[in-house]
């Protein structure tokens, strides 16, 4: 495992140790800085739908910790023989779903790349000791996910040219929608813990979602929102690569039962991208949740539940 210099400095509230979504760095008592980065090569071939779901997945982290993103610079790489209006288009697609965020792109990097990579420096603010991190869940919280999942096999479904149209405009939907709504939901009724949904996969971002208490976390498979047509690229053997490494690495540190197919396993660690905010809420909240959420017309699934730990599993599946 690589091993980085530890950082210590009393003003660094949230660093890289606790695999939160992004850095806090506190200025004063009243303001604290959110800091991440994040890019990608393209995931679909409309250069305006990649920008738009680049920005989306980098502004996420600043969602996922409660923040509020303020500005951000490009980090672009692209190839010197490429059709310049193709990261124009890239860029208009960012420029457009920073707008919605009410974020400023302020400037950016930009190198020659043999692929197309694209991906935002994102700084927002938040006040000290307001902050949402992984960590902080408590037994009988309810666990609420705001988006399907399923965005990883349909992506890699339609670099293969076997996926249907409206699937993949549904996906691409829900990867450039912002997590905005559902952060500034999560700040004002108040939750212990947040991760937002990404390369890991569902359990892989949970079990990240550890806490000073000793807990479990119970996923509901039955519950699961899962984007219409997954199911049917999973059994055509459809999956990327990243998602079976999330399933090898998850593997001994999940009681999946004897009823969780493989399949099953494969969706429920699929490598998402720009997903959606996994949530832990505390009973006495989840009913001032959900209603706000149906002011906001924020779509919501309570796909788990957090209890005392009872066995060497992190993290158990039932169905």
């Amino acid at each position: 495992m690589l091993q980085l210099p530890k950082v210590s400095d009393p003003r660094l509230l949230v660093g890289s140790s606790t695999s939160d979504d992004a850095a806090i760095f506190k200025i004063n008592e009243t303001t604290a800085l959110v800091s991440t980065v994040d890019f990608f090569p393209p995931i679909v071939d409309d250069p305006y739908l990649f920008g738009s779901i680049s920005a989306a997945n980098s502004l996420s982290d600043v969602y996922a910790m409660g923040g509020i993103p303020l500005i951000a610079l490009n980090i672009v790489g692209f190839p010197a023989d490429l059709d310049f209006s193709i990261l124009t288009e890239i860029l208009k697609g960012v420029s457009d779903k920073a707008q919605e965020a009410n974020t400023l792109i302020v400037g950016g990097h930009t190198i020659n790349d043999a692929e197309p990579k694209y991906g935002l420096a994102v700084t927002g603010t938040i006040k000290p000791g307001q902050e949402i991190t992984n960590v902080g869940s408590k037994p009988g919280d309810y666990l609420i996910l705001t988006k399907p999942l399923g965005t990883g096999i349909i992506t890699t479904a339609a670099k293969q040219n076997k996926i249907s149209k409206d699937t993949l405009n549904v996906a691409t939907n829900l990867m450039s929608k912002l997590n905005k709504t559902a952060s500034e939901i999560m700040m004002k009724i108040g939750v212990n813990a947040c991760s937002d949904i990404t390369g890991f996969g569902l359990l892989g971002h949970l079990k990240e979602m550890r806490s000073d208490d000793p807990i479990s976390f119970e996923i509901n498979l039955n519950n699961l929102p899962i984007i219409d047509g997954t199911w049917d690229l999973i059994h055509q053997g459809i999956v990327p690569g990243g998602t079976m490494r999330n399933l090898e690495a998850l593997d001994k540190t999940v009681n999946w039962g004897n009823k969780i197919t493989e399949e099953e396993k494969i969706v429920l660690c699929d490598a998402q991208t720009s997903g959606g905010l996994l949530i832990s809420v505390a009973q006495e909240k989840l009913n001032e949740f959900i209603k706000e959420c149906e002011i906001k017309n924020q779509d919501i699934t309570i796909v788990g539940n957090v209890n005392k730990k009872t066995s060497e599993f992190p993290i158990t599946i039932i169905k």
